[in-house]
């Protein structure tokens, strides 16, 4: 017996103005705004992390997993790192959520830098923590990634997920293109790291798919005070206070 033809299902609402934006043009999601609301809502948001971040001076943002607990030894080194980094006189930017984000802005907290989160709105989001100054709420990622990178001078990249990996070599691509410069990228947590490492140069090294110069252009560490060296060294790179 043939299956009956089901009955479409009912556009259902986007769970977040990113997917309102990303799946406007599929038919199982509501749309919501139109383009012109669109592009004025990015706008606004640019605007604001412009306004808001526009005397931070000089920065570091340090990524990692929302899923680290408070006791394990990569929490530990993210909020050291991040307090040793806020002790030499740099402010200290996260993604605003658990685990090493919370880290690495309670170092910053405890060194008495400039702590701030910039929050993203997602269906299972649990709010900026409690060791942020300065909190920025974003819908759209890539509003989000803009400020990461304008408003520091260095990413410092603790083990983490696809967040963090995505993150990671969003920063590595805009070096190899061009578009940033003088602008360390520190892996730190060698035994999460190494095996990452052994496959781009494996892989796409030695497939021929990047140089061998791009390999240059990440450090893996477990010390804080080297963090601290390679991102003074990019001085030059600062952001200046307006």
């Amino acid at each position: 017996m043939a299956d009956e033809p089901r009955e479409p299902r009912e556009p259902r609402p986007p769970a977040t103005l990113d997917e309102e934006l990303l799946g406007a043009e599929v038919e199982s999601i509501v749309s919501t705004q139109s383009d012109a609301a669109r592009a004025q809502r990015v706008r606004s948001e640019l605007a604001e992390g412009f306004r808001a971040l526009a005397r931070v001076g000089a920065a570091v943002s340090i990524f990692g997993s929302a899923r680290t607990p408070r006791d394990h030894p990569e929490y530990a080194l993210a909020r050291e790192t991040a307090r040793t980094l806020g002790a030499a006189g740099f402010a200290i930017i996260t993604g605003g959520g658990p685990g090493i984000m919370e880290a690495a802005n309670r170092g910053a907290r405890d060194s008495g830098a400039l702590s701030i989160g910039l929050n993203i709105d997602l269906p299972f989001e649990v709010g900026i923590n409690r060791y942020v100054d300065l909190p920025l709420q974003f819908h759209y990622f890539f509003t989000r990634k803009v400020m990461f990178v304008r408003y520091a001078s260095s990413f410092v990249v603790f083990p983490g997920g696809f967040g963090t990996l995505d993150e990671m070599f969003e920063a590595l691509t805009l070096i190899q293109t061009g578009k940033i410069r003088h602008f360390p990228v520190l892996l730190v947590g060698s035994s999460y790291w190494t095996e990452l490492v052994d496959w781009l140069r494996a892989h796409m090294l030695g497939e021929g798919k990047i140089s061998d110069t791009d390999m240059d252009l990440f450090e893996v560490t477990d010390d804080p005070a080297r963090v601290l060296e390679v991102v003074s060294s990019a001085a030059h790179r600062q952001a200046r206070v307006a």
